[in-house]
């Protein structure tokens, strides 16, 4: 997100909200990542040990303790700057956390518009080892295999707030299981390979270090993101293709600034975890919806819901083009409402 938000890969940025960038490299490594890079005693930990792979130091302790202070007074500073900008969203009545508001309905046309929109276009392309925003048309990608998340937290984060964030990642992975049908779940082995990193800004570039140390083939638009990524990008997901099949999602990192709020970090989660299950782009149209880089919306709303409903629909298949999933689409959208609101939902009034 931005002071509004912007988009990058799969990401909110400040004002529009932030894509899921899908890239076409072998598998994303998530699993050794989590074995390697996580500290303390074992793979469960789940916490980013500082310092893992860095060379020895060279300079003083009193150089170290200066590199502290400094790295907190940044914290503190981009802390202060992401509670003013979430303060300053929320008082011109932009994220809102309704998930049916009666101001927004919408109708199966709708839906097939915004999911054609956000299911099958990419908003960034890797260019020479850099992302560049480029809304192109792409294949429908989805997941095809067990989906296990976990999670992963830097030493700025409190144990309140780790406690929290895992418990906001386990509820929405429930969540997203239960819309999409996938195996979906959390997970403290080398199983995992759907990243959820809560990292402030040094504990980011250290992490990009120490990836690029153990994996120097790496992803280098993804390091280079890690390494130099904007203030105005709030958080980010990075998916990655299987090598047989690039629409097939193998591994998913993403990634949320520790800088942020409450209701930023949640609101990043939800719109980054469903980015990563197959929908990559935004679109100004869709609403009610995360998937618009407007910011109106903080949490994964009932539409939201519905265009998950129809990306995991048997009817699709994965790597169709749009003119293919096409005449699907009006069908399969009717049956997600009805599938919604057979569970309690209101589906926005208005919608038909």
């Amino acid at each position: 997100m931005d002071l509004g938000r912007a988009g990058t890969g799969t990401g909110r940025e400040t004002p529009p909200a932030a894509p899921t960038r899908r890239l076409n490299r072998a598998a994303a490594l998530a699993g050794a990542l989590w074995l390697s890079l996580a500290g303390c005693s074992g793979p469960g930990s789940g916490a980013l040990a500082p310092g893992v792979g860095a060379p020895p130091a060279a300079s003083a302790t009193a150089d170290a303790e200066d590199g502290s202070a400094a790295a907190d007074q940044q914290t503190a500073a981009l802390s202060s700057y992401y509670a003013d900008v979430e303060g300053g969203l929320t008082a011109t009545g932009r994220m809102r956390r309704e998930t049916a508001p009666a101001d927004a309905p919408y109708s199966v046309d709708d839906l097939v518009r915004n999911f054609e929109r956000v299911a099958l276009y990419d908003e960034y392309v890797d260019v020479d080892g850099r992302f560049v925003r480029s809304e192109t048309p792409a294949v429908l990608p989805r997941w095809d295999r067990p989906v296990r998340v976990g999670v992963m937290t830097g030493p700025s984060t409190s144990p309140a707030e780790s406690a929290r964030d895992r418990a906001n990642v386990a509820a929405f992975t429930a969540r997203l299981a239960r819309l999409t049908g996938l195996d979906m779940s959390t997970s403290e082995r080398s199983d995992v390979n759907f990243l959820v990193l809560f990292m402030n800004s040094s504990e980011r570039t250290a992490f990009a270090d120490q990836v690029v140390a153990r994996y120097p083939e790496f992803a280098p638009a993804v390091v280079g993101a890690l390494r130099d990524t904007p203030l105005d990008t709030f958080c980010t997901a990075y998916a990655f293709g299987d090598p047989g099949n690039r629409a097939v999602y193998s591994a998913v990192m993403v990634l949320i600034r520790a800088e942020h709020p409450p209701l930023t970090r949640l609101s990043c989660v939800h719109e980054e975890m469903a980015q990563a299950m197959g929908l990559p782009n935004d679109s100004p149209e869709a609403r009610p919806s995360l998937f618009n880089d407007s910011l109106e919306f903080a949490l994964l709303t009932e539409h939201d819901e519905i265009l998950l409903r129809m990306l995991y629909d048997p009817r699709l298949r994965t790597g169709m083009t749009a003119a293919e999933a096409r005449p699907l689409l009006p069908a399969i959208a009717r049956d997600a409402m009805a599938a919604e609101k057979s569970q309690g939902a209101v589906v926005a009034a208005g919608a038909s």
